[in-house]
């Protein structure tokens, strides 16, 4: 094959992937307003802002002066309304970030439920605290140091796979914590009698686990549902002098998958 027919066939192949898109809730969400998020930051005032997210993740990072009104509790749509009718003011929704589609949801669900003029901030609050740490609050202190954002691959190099975590939970060295919520759960534990079973606000507790890993010089090992809950309970590690922690890749979802994958014929 000639330099040229390459050529062209890199063309291809490079014109059939692609390109990702930055937004991708906006095309499955058309009818949600969005707002930019120096938009809204130069005219923050004119707003009121809800962080959408489980009171974890708002206790950890939230936009400051943000309202707390999850989307999974049972009374979002009475809440969201009687805070519609103590202001005049547009409400702005947040989550996560770019593919998180829970600021989504909620507009949409406002509209449903005839709450008007919601809009959707849907860069998410990484990006705002890394952008705009003044209007941002990070364990309780603003300013916030952008420093002490988490990135994705910090994240991802205290992820191992259910395979490698298991082999090293056999070892008998590392203290094992499960965060998972009690429905989560339904009574199955995976390493049943070897694990510590800990709810991922019970800071108390988390705290006491902390310090006896420290004390005995052994690695924390911790899992939750599906591998997410953990990048916000790293914040807290990180704040109370944890070093050696280490996470399921892909939570107790992961690992029955795996085992499915290696068992179910």
């Amino acid at each position: 094959m000639n330099v040229a027919l390459l050529s062209l066939w890199a063309l291809v192949a490079g014109a059939a992937q692609p390109a990702p898109v930055e937004f991708p809730g906006r095309a499955l969400y058309p009818a949600v307003p969005v707002i930019e998020m120096n938009d809204l930051a130069r005219n923050f005032a004119r707003y009121v802002v809800v962080d959408v997210r489980s009171p974890y993740e708002y206790e950890i990072l939230h936009i400051k002066g943000a309202f707390n009104i999850p989307l999974a509790d049972k009374d979002f749509v009475e809440r969201m309304r009687r805070l519609r009718a103590s202001s005049p003011k547009p409400i702005v929704v947040y989550c996560n970030g770019k593919t998180c589609m829970k600021s989504y949801k909620a507009a949409t669900k406002c509209r449903r439920y005839e709450i008007a003029n919601v809009l959707a901030y849907d860069r998410g609050i990484m990006d705002w605290a890394r952008y705009h740490p003044r209007l941002a609050v990070l364990l309780g202190q603003t300013p916030v140091d952008p420093g002490r954002l988490i990135s994705k691959s910090r994240f991802q190099k205290h992820l191992l796979d259910p395979g490698r975590f298991e082999a090293d939970v056999a070892t008998g060295r590392p203290i094992v914590v499960d965060i998972r919520e009690r429905f989560q759960r339904e009574a199955l534990g995976l390493f049943i009698g070897r694990e510590k079973r800990v709810n991922i606000g019970d800071h108390s507790a988390l705290e006491k686990i902390i310090a006896q890993a420290r004390r005995e010089r052994r690695p924390l090992y911790i899992y939750d549902a599906a591998g997410k809950q953990v990048r916000w309970l790293q914040y807290f590690l990180e704040d109370r002098g944890a070093r050696d922690y280490w996470f399921m890749k892909g939570g107790a979802r992961a690992y029955f998958n795996m085992l499915r994958a290696k068992y179910v014929r």
